[in-house]
């Protein structure tokens, strides 16, 4: 990382507080007043500065992903794949070499609740990973769990908008998240996993990561295959229960930031080993679903895991706020040897994740230290918000912010390797794949679970599902029903002998709420009145 003040130049005491221009800071206690008692005058320059930047010190939150932790690393290249020479894939210049060394930094997160929300809730956890390569920044952004709720990113603001918060109320809302569940039945998998104890990873050192979206890799003779990305943690994997999480919750909502933290600071760095699965490009109609298709695993029987480097986290950031709230990822910023697949989430990703770091952080966000390129940076862009420098090159002519030029600016670079060109054809249309086969894989994972865990999804889907109106259990009930046999029967005699009819419960407009799988949480309202201690007024 940069040093904490890069414009510390003129040799004097370091420890002297000054404002913003350099100036010493004489009385930091107090403003300046007429006699002791004010009122104050307008000329405070010092507390005008202090206060009117303390007002401004925070930037807008991620839209998704807000409350999140991060750490500084190295990735190590085996220079192979399974056993392979990698350069038979890919042409990628960070995973060629044995042993070769990549700076990273990794940020894990929440992502539907807000910038300090607790980290036990039942959620996706995001595991992005900026690699600092030879050849630019490569973002490898995903999550923990290796499928998504849905496969086309036109339906991603519904989906977010319906598991966040409700607008009227700002709690989260089961019927809400279930309302949009069972009328998108491609999520029914991904339901599986997040009511399991799968949905409340136990931190962020013990979790699996996925890059979820089907990449390409492209080698020297432009040849392509799709390719999937793993994360395997060395400290091994451990998930919470719904029970466990609250008694945790209870005690500290920051546990699993506190719990990187300390790990990397005694030295147990957390590490974890990034295997691939690859395929043949194209549309592999031998599978019976979509090799895009985000909600589906990839058999590994038939597309086995194989090992092509390890990552250590080994440094803590240095302020919080310019590292980990300030780093910006994107799905589009990928190194030569990497490509985009068609997959429609990965589409509409490149777009939004780096439209929001626009937003969120500003147009140069891309000259802050955590997201720089560590290589040499040339651009013809100009002005925005905050730029610090200019993204020229040695001798390039200042006068000349274009191209094509003759009078000494940039030039284009020469294509590395042969470049790929996929044939495409068809007409443009707004329809759903083919394949769609939405509850198969969901049955898989049932019948792969420990009979714990499917314990665990099912009073978890039960205590949510009994809130909701019964179209929506019974389109539930169906999905499970075409999942796996006994999954269905369970899922419908749970609700029976729950035997709550629906709206019985009259809290908020004849409707109970709680967050996911939240089994306790009207009870935590009325417990607050009934074990308050009464006060008198003071």
């Amino acid at each position: 990382m940069e040093p904490t003040n890069r414009n510390n130049t003129d040799g004097g005491d370091d420890g002297t507080l000054t404002n913003r221009q350099g100036h010493p800071i004489t009385n930091n206690q107090n403003i300046r007043t007429i006699s002791n008692r004010g009122p104050a005058t307008l000329e405070n320059y010092d507390f005008i500065e202090k206060i009117s930047h303390f007002d401004r010190e925070k930037v807008p939150e991620r839209i998704v992903h807000a409350r999140g932790a991060g750490a500084h690393g190295t990735f190590e290249a085996y220079g192979t794949v399974g056993g392979e020479p990698v350069s038979k894939y890919t042409r990628a210049k960070l995973f060629q070499q044995q042993g070769k060394m990549t700076p990273v930094f990794v940020r894990f997160s929440t992502v539907v609740h807000g910038l300090h929300s607790p980290e036990t809730v039942r959620d996706p956890r995001g595991f992005a990973v900026k690699f600092y390569t030879e050849d630019g920044n490569w973002d490898l952004v995903g999550n923990n769990l290796k499928i998504f709720f849905i496969r086309d990113a036109m339906k991603f603001p519904d989906m977010i908008h319906a598991f966040r918060p409700d607008p009227v109320t700002n709690i989260q809302d089961a019927r809400r998240f279930f309302d949009f569940c069972a009328h998108s039945p491609e999520s029914f998998h991904m339901v599986t996993f997040v009511y399991s104890p799968w949905g409340i990873p136990a931190n962020y050192r013990m979790m699996q990561g996925s890059g979820v979206n089907t990449y390409k890799w492209v080698n020297d003779d432009g040849e392509a295959v799709l390719v999937k990305y793993h994360w395997e943690p060395k400290q091994g994997i451990k998930n919470l229960t719904s029970a466990e999480a609250e008694a945790i919750q209870g005690k500290n909502f920051s546990h699993a930031t506190q719990d990187l933290y300390e790990a990397i600071e005694r030295g147990d760095y957390p590490e974890w080993e990034l295997l691939v699965q690859l395929m043949p490009d194209g549309a592999n109609p031998e599978l019976d679903f979509d090799p895009l298709d985000d909600t589906k695993l990839w058999p590994e029987d038939k597309f086995p895991w194989r090992a092509v480097g390890r990552m250590v986290l080994n440094k803590n950031p240095d302020n919080f706020f310019n590292e980990v709230e300030q780093v910006a990822f994107g799905t589009g910023v990928l190194v030569d040897g990497l490509d985009f697949s068609d997959d429609k989430m990965l589409q509409g990703r490149t777009f939004s994740y780096s439209d929001t770091q626009r937003y969120r952080v500003g147009a140069n966000y891309l000259q802050l230290p955590v997201n720089a390129a560590k290589k040499r940076v040339a651009t013809n862009q100009e002005g925005g918000q905050l730029r610090y420098f200019n993204d020229k090159a040695p001798g390039q002519n200042l006068h000349i912010n274009y191209e094509p030029s003759s009078m000494g600016g940039l030039e284009e670079a020469k294509q590395a390797g042969t470049e790929y060109t996929p044939h495409v054809e068809g007409n443009l249309v707004r329809e759903s794949i083919d394949r769609q086969s939405n509850t198969k894989q969901a049955g898989e994972t049932y019948r792969g679970f420990e009979a714990w865990e499917r314990d665990e999804l099912l009073g978890n889907l039960v205590n949510d599902l009994s809130i909701c109106p019964k179209d929506i259990q019974d389109k539930m009930i169906a999905l499970a029903e075409q999942a796996d046999e006994e999954y269905g029967k369970r899922l419908r005699e749970g609700l029976t002998r729950h035997g709550v009819p629906v709206g019985s419960r009259t809290r908020v407009r004849g409707m109970e709420m709680h967050p996911l799988a939240a089994k306790h949480a009207q009870e935590a309202v009325e417990e607050a009145i009934d074990k308050g201690h009464d006060q008198e007024p003071y």
